[in-house]
């Protein structure tokens, strides 16, 4: 079949769903089908834009395709007869995060009009999708709350498991994934100015604009723990970044609600790394079982310094819970063998 993988893009942001999009395109190829990635452009701000690039993506037109696969909003808007969706996310400022208080989208009569084209224009699309699925049970639950859709979880496999084989510990916490305010990673920079001098921090991902980064490199200074925080903030080639991982004695990951287990909490996982997250990080916690595969914490400075405390000065423990994250990841069963037959039957 010429199937297309159909996704957002944002010029100079890269992500986990560029990756997944990347990966099952080249998965595809290699099962025998043809499969190319088409990525649509998409800027949310201000929201009063979103209505005209709902309409693009609405009256595109697809030849010589036989099956698309799509992924994100406005992308999966796009009509075709044989669409089906793998739901990594709606445009949640007007679902979860509007009623967050998180969300662009004012609380006025102008806000809900823009909030009922998008409910408007999703239910449609789900409508006439020849099947959904999505990609944790938090994605799963919003679509059924808000719009009353059912679906199907289907889980991203990791892309390059091979790369992630665990190492000796050394002494820093990794905090990888981009880099940006639903991330958090501000509050691991709080917490490590309230622990004694000793472990150390590599933050290591893109920063989604030079503003997120300012922003962490002025609160290091300001807290006084810029001699204890190495910050890589780029993207960094992925031998590098397991190379981290695999040497780190944690993985910290404090995303707001996020959709799915996270590439970073599966990467954390298959290195064998304990997993440090939040009692709020959403679709990580079915990775990250406090005390058994890492650490679950309050999402506060003093509550998240307590969690790396513990890593820092309980080496063994910390390695037995990296041990058994991998083991609960590897019971999940989840590979792209199996992951295909679904999308695609």
């Amino acid at each position: 079949m010429k199937i297309l993988v159909v996704n957002n893009m944002a010029p100079f942001v890269w992500g986990g769903a560029e990756e997944l999009a990347v990966n099952l395109c080249q998965r595809l190829i290699d099962s025998g089908h043809e499969s190319e990635v088409l990525r649509i452009p998409f800027q949310w701000h201000p929201a009063t834009c979103i209505p005209s690039q709902m309409m693009m993506a609405r009256t595109m037109q697809l030849w010589e395709v036989d099956r698309v696969i799509a992924l994100k909003f406005p992308a999966y808007l796009i009509p075709h007869a044989e669409k089906t969706l793998w739901l990594l996310h709606q445009y949640r400022q007007a679902y979860d995060l509007y009623d967050a208080g998180q969300s662009n989208i004012g609380k006025d009569p102008l806000g809900q009009e823009l909030r009922t084209i998008i409910r408007n224009g999703d239910n449609e699309c789900f409508q006439k999708a020849r099947k959904i699925f999505t990609n944790s049970h938090v994605t799963q639950d919003r679509l059924q709350r808000y719009n009353g859709f059912t679906s199907e979880v289907l889980l991203p496999p990791l892309n390059d498991a091979e790369l992630f084989t665990g190492a000796s510990q050394e002494h820093f916490i990794l905090a990888g994934g981009r880099v940006n305010g639903m991330k958090r990673q501000h509050l691991l920079l709080e917490a490590l100015a309230l622990m004694p001098n000793g472990i150390r921090l590599i933050i290591a991902g893109p920063p989604d604009s030079p503003a997120d980064a300012t922003r962490l490199h002025q609160l290091a200074e300001s807290l006084g723990i810029k001699d204890r925080v190495t910050f890589r903030l780029e993207f960094l080639p992925r031998r590098e970044l397991a190379d981290l991982m695999n040497r780190a004695s944690a993985v910290a990951y404090l995303p707001f609600d996020e959709d799915s287990l996270g590439y970073v909490a599966m990467e954390a996982a298959t290195a064998g790394k304990p997993i440090i997250t939040t009692t709020d990080s959403g679709g990580i916690l079915k990775l990250a079982i406090h005390g058994t595969t890492g650490l679950v914490a309050a999402p506060k400075p003093s509550a998240l310094a307590d969690a790396m405390n513990r890593i820092s000065t309980h080496p063994a423990q910390a390695a037995s819970m990296g041990m058994a994250a991998r083991s609960h990841w590897h019971g999940m069963g989840i590979n792209w063998e199996t992951t295909l037959e679904r999308l695609l039957a």
